[in-house]
């Protein structure tokens, strides 16, 4: 579990004792009972966002290609009163 927090701890600079500070806050301001639905929201707003943004990526990629097919020449017939070789 720790492996998973650390490079999100080690941006903020937190450590072990101020992860335990903030936690005895929370416990303080909501109650122990609040916290995990507090926890399970959370959990339903992160994943809920990664859906809406996964669904931005693959939305932006199908208009790029639509736009790469739209943006082909069409192929040219060949002019027949130019001279060369036929």
């Amino acid at each position: 579990m720790t492996a998973f927090f650390a490079p999100f701890l080690s941006v903020f600079g937190l450590g072990g004792p101020e992860l335990l500070i903030i936690l005895a806050v929370l416990i303080l301001l909501f109650g122990a009972k609040k916290l995990p639905e507090l926890a399970k929201g959370l959990g339903k707003s992160v994943s809920e966002f990664k859906k809406a943004t996964k669904e931005e990526e693959e939305e932006a990629q199908k208009n790029a290609t639509e736009t790469k097919v739209a943006a082909k020449p069409a192929a040219q017939p060949a002019d027949s009163s130019k001279p060369g070789p036929n």
